[in-house]
């Protein structure tokens, strides 16, 4: 059984390089004729000049905050996508909201690949925790699984128990999901002696896997490993058993630039990770995922050939994942707007052992009784998110402009 998915993961890198940039001439013009935003983001580029990474870098970089706004002027999806209801499978809606694309291709999201690397194979019993309901997580895993022959338990997220009780009577071999569910779950089940040895392999994502979180998992004689992707895009990189970064999907070109701008870094630089995708249902152009990481050097032991990204450091803006869940700037402002006797605020976010834990600070000068739990209540209302608040007094909190403080290490 081969440790490959296939022959363009062991290609020499020129090979590759070669063939994703006579790609990318035949993509530009693509998206210049049929996605009307990227026609008016690209106007005078001729897409047939485009043919090295440095003409690639010229070009301007859409981000995440560029795509909601063309969204909401001009729905569903800003002028982006190059094709029709009649050509997509399904649309789904993430945070922000952002809508995002699904074209009828099998595995239309790459995945098959990084699951693979990890391990699943055809005839394999698959539990699927990653959400059904709006965003495209589950739909993404479940499409790559069935492109290598594995059958899928959509199990989706929460309900501990019934999960559980899924896991004993179904006896899947590996689990799909954030990796803090997969500990909820095997730490539960070593509670109540539910039956889930069955559990051999998964492949996490969503969230980071620092490495104490990686060993609570792998106690309980689950291999792990992770890979990176967006609603967006799809997969981008993904671990392999080398551990050595994450490799890079064979579809895409990859660049990291200093955040706020396009400039591309040197390799080791971190920086915002830059993508260009060949998709043709929705052909984005060097989009900004917002996402900081940074390019190892060399190849992976594995034999994989592709560039390797170190994994997810982050975030170039102040927009960060807490427990699975996005969270803005701009809802740390909604909640402080609701409650007029608050003054400025900051969200900070930090572990409580392996637990993500979200802390706002708010000054208040002569607080009324019960502003903190209010506060407390609007936060989740807005983030989906618990966390605590605390009353601290007026210009007490740093004025460095940001609103979102990540504490947490991620690597």
């Amino acid at each position: 059984m081969s440790r490959f998915y296939d022959d363009r993961e062991t290609a020499p890198a020129e090979l590759r390089e070669a063939r994703l940039l006579a790609a990318l001439p035949g993509q530009i013009a693509h998206a210049q004729r049929a996605a009307p935003a990227l026609a008016e983001a690209l106007a005078g580029v001729d897409a047939a000049a485009v043919t090295t990474r440095a003409a690639l870098a010229r070009l301007p970089v859409t981000r995440k905050g560029e795509l909601a706004e063309r969204q909401r002027a001009r729905p569903p999806f800003g002028g982006y996508a190059a094709a029709g209801w009649g050509a997509l499978g399904k649309v789904f809606q993430s945070p922000g909201p952002l809508y995002e694309p699904e074209g009828r291709r099998t595995d239309y999201w790459r995945f098959a690949r990084a699951l693979h690397a990890a391990g699943f194979r055809a005839g394999q019993l698959v539990h699927n925790a990653f959400s059904y309901h709006f965003t495209p997580a589950g739909s993404m895993f479940e499409s790559g699984l069935l492109a290598l022959g594995c059958t899928v338990f959509p199990a989706g997220t929460g309900q501990t128990e019934l999960q559980l009780a899924a896991i004993a009577d179904l006896r899947p071999d590996g689990y799909v999901g954030t990796p803090s569910f997969l500990r909820i779950l095997l730490e539960r089940a070593a509670e109540t002696g539910t039956p889930v040895e069955c559990l051999r392999r998964a492949l996490v994502t969503g969230e980071a896997l620092p490495p104490a979180l990686r060993a609570a998992i792998e106690a309980h004689g689950v291999t792990v490993l992770q890979c990176y992707g967006t609603a967006d895009l799809g997969l981008i990189a993904y671990e392999t058993p080398a551990r050595e970064g994450l490799v890079v999907d064979e579809e895409l070109i990859v660049e990291i630039v200093t955040p706020g701008t396009g400039d591309p870094l040197p390799a080791g630089e971190v920086g915002e990770v830059v993508v260009t995708t060949l998709n043709p249902d929705y052909p984005l152009i060097r989009f900004g995922t917002g996402d900081l990481s940074a390019e190892l050097p060399g190849t992976s032991p594995c034999g994989r050939t592709n560039r390797r990204l170190r994994g997810w450091l982050g975030r170039a803006d102040q927009t960060t994942k807490v427990r699975g869940m996005f969270v803005h700037p701009g809802q740390v402002a909604a909640v402080l707007k609701r409650h007029p006797e608050a003054g400025r605020g900051r969200l900070v976010v930090d572990r409580d052992g392996l637990d993500d834990v979200m802390m706002l600070r708010v000054e208040a000068a002569g607080a009324p009784a019960g502003l903190a739990e209010a506060l407390a209540a609007s936060l989740r209302e807005l983030t989906k998110l618990r966390g605590e608040v605390r009353l601290v007094a007026p210009d007490s909190l740093p004025r460095d402009g940001k609103v979102i403080d990540d504490r947490r290490q991620h690597g």
